[in-house]
């Protein structure tokens, strides 16, 4: 064999080497991607979870002041202007309906003539219990960060006539106080008699 063919094979030799060292990387960097990836979709998981929460909490507290107006005799209850908060889970009577308006009902907590306000309610009993403290084996993984709160607004005669017209708003938590979500909805009282157009 001549030198000249030694030579050429131990060129090939080193950029086999080479090849493999840049392979090597390659794989390595989607390896690294596709763990990153997966972390994120955790994050992501856990981040639509505590959103679900926050709505249900919310939906919890604008539920119990639907029900609250449509309980017998609520509905007419004189408005006031409300300017302090109170628990709805220590008495009905707690709840009252508000003249003035908030501020700004996306942003929690809600102010009103600049004192907070809002009722809290929460299932305290049963399967729809929420609870706000560890469990007994120090775990917050199922609490929520704070009570869910309501707000019922007068808002006048509906247009029909047939009734009265309030405006509710509700806020709800996740796990943390960074997880909050505020529904509202418009709610129609009736008076209990109707013209149907009879006779």
């Amino acid at each position: 064999m001549s030198m000249r063919h030694l030579r050429r094979r131990a060129d090939q030799r080193g950029i086999v080497l080479i090849s493999s060292l840049l392979l090597l990387l390659v794989v390595t960097i989607l390896a690294l991607a596709m763990f990153r990836g997966m972390g994120l979709s955790e994050k992501i998981a856990g981040n639509v979870r505590e959103k679900q929460r926050a709505l249900h909490a919310a939906e919890v507290a604008e539920t119990y002041a639907e029900w609250w107006l449509s309980s017998p005799g609520n509905a007419s209850t004189a408005p006031v202007v409300c300017s302090a908060t109170a628990n709805a889970n220590l008495g009905a009577t707690n709840v009252l309906i508000c003249t003035n308006a908030i501020t700004n009902p996306a942003t929690v907590p809600w102010i009103s003539a600049g004192n907070p306000v809002g009722f809290t309610y929460y299932p305290s009993a049963g399967a729809t219990a929420m609870s706000f403290v560890a469990d007994a084996n120090g775990s917050y993984s199922n609490t929520y960060a704070s009570t869910p709160v309501f707000y019922i607004q007068y808002m006048g005669i509906a247009a029909d006539g047939g009734g009265n017209v309030y405006k509710i708003d509700a806020v709800g938590y996740g796990g943390n106080s960074l997880s909050v979500a505020v529904v509202e909805s418009t709610y129609e009282v009736g008076s209990g008699v109707a013209n149907l157009g009879g006779l």
